[in-house]
């Protein structure tokens, strides 16, 4: 991503909100998914298979001895005795390769095959049917929670009732106890399914918080771009106007404009690149790029002999005292769009701007005696307005622009000292 450098460098806080909070420095490598614990798929298609063929097939081959010391010995049966046995204990494991894609029909299958195969044994005991648990698991995780239900509750009670009706006798702890063990596998399936889900949605919320803080870093950045270009050539185009209607009757003036135009282009071209610069380097800052200072309060009166050098009386009137940087940058860039649109659209001979602020806030006023907004104009609600409403608006104050009743246009501004404190 090409805002990834600035993004590690200043995405940094609390954000809340959707499942949990995040504190803290952002990690970038939680999305992508490098930190996360899942198992690779070869190994959740296939160890199931592979457990479920090796504990059920050689049982059929296998049965426990009696005696002083239990022991496995040959199965004593014939071959017709030992196939229907062997098919049985082949469906499981052969049925859960297509467990990934088609999670509710293999439920239902393999608990066919794990009733029958109950069935068969008849009142001798057994290792369980692993297969079915798998198959249980499989269907809960991947959202065949329905098949998972319906396949235990119908082949579990069809069961008992066939084992009642062909005769055969189990005793109460064996029901119980397959019973019990059911229940045990689907709940540890509904918890991985509820910690898949929160998983996915704590990534999903990691996602967007992450997109939130690309596209605000890209929303400030472009705020000052607009900022930075849009009152450098404002003043280099007036400053070439009056250049060329100077060149031939006051050529020491025109060249005065000339000046002018090189030094406004020079510390324009310094802040742009200043701005960029952070955007071509991983760490967060391109070491070619000139350091430029944030604007604060003492660049106000070059501000203002700028704009009054193009013909326009400005009267500043500064009483801000301990104003948190923060809030000098946003009140430099408020100021600097006024006079900005003062400049392009006003036709003003004076413009008035008043800092001043009281126990709880900090207050900006411009006024300009022009002839108000022009349609289509910026001062009638285009990008520089909106730059100035989300300047106050990030440190929770208001602003507020229209026309004067007598004629003029005024911008008033407030931001609160305790949103800032905070």
């Amino acid at each position: 991503m090409p805002f990834e450098g600035r993004f590690r460098a200043h995405a940094r806080g609390t954000l809340t909100g959707g499942t949990g909070d995040w504190h803290g420095p952002w990690n970038p490598e939680i999305p992508h998914g490098r930190y996360s614990t899942h198992t690779p798929r070869w190994v959740r298609l296939w160890l199931p298979v592979l457990i479920s063929f090796f504990i059920q097939v050689p049982n059929v081959f296998l049965e426990w001895g009696t005696g002083a010391r239990p022991h496995l010995q040959p199965a004593d049966a014939t071959a017709s005795e030992l196939l229907p046995a062997l098919a049985l204990a082949l469906v499981g494991p052969l049925a859960l390769i297509g467990a990934r894609r088609f999670p509710g029909p293999v439920v239902a299958i393999v608990a066919v095959a794990a009733g029958a195969d109950l069935l068969l044994a008849g009142e001798n005991d057994g290792p369980p049917y692993v297969a079915f648990a798998f198959a249980i698991g499989s269907a809960i995780v991947r959202g065949a929670r329905l098949w998972a239900w319906i396949s235990i509750a119908v082949t579990w009670v069809g069961t008992i009732v066939l084992s009642i009706v062909v005769g055969l006798v189990w005793q109460p702890w064996r029901i119980a106890g397959i019973t019990v063990g059911i229940l045990l596998i689907v709940g540890a399936a509904e918890g991985l399914r509820t910690r898949r889900e929160q998983r996915k949605q704590f990534e999903s919320t990691i996602a967007s918080r992450r997109q939130s803080e690309l596209q605000a870093e890209r929303v400030r950045i472009a705020r000052e771009l607009h900022d930075v270009l849009a009152h450098s050539l404002s003043q280099i185009n007036v400053q070439a106007g009056v250049g060329l209607h100077l060149m031939e009757k006051q050529p020491e003036k025109a060249a005065a404009a000339l000046a002018s135009i090189k030094e406004t282009s020079k510390t324009a071209l310094d802040e742009v690149r200043s701005v960029l610069g952070v955007l071509r380097a991983e760490g967060g800052a391109d070491p070619s790029a000139p350091l430029v200072p944030e604007p604060d309060l003492s660049r106000l009166p070059g501000l203002a002999a700028s704009v009054t050098s193009q013909g326009i009386d400005v009267t500043l009137v500064d009483e801000l005292t301990d104003v948190p940087q923060a809030v000098q940058l946003a009140i430099y860039r408020i100021v600097q769009e006024s006079l900005t649109n003062v400049v392009r659209h006003a036709h003003a001979r004076t413009v008035r701007v008043y800092l001043t602020q009281d126990e709880s806030s900090f207050s900006i006023r411009v006024v300009d005696d022009g002839t108000g907004p022009t349609p289509g104009g910026d001062r009638s609600g285009g990008r520089g307005l909106l730059g100035m409403h989300e300047r106050a608006e990030l440190l929770g104050g208001t602003l507020d622009a229209g026309p004067l009743a007598t004629g003029g246009f005024r911008v008033t501004a407030t931001i609160p000292k305790k949103e800032v404190l905070q």
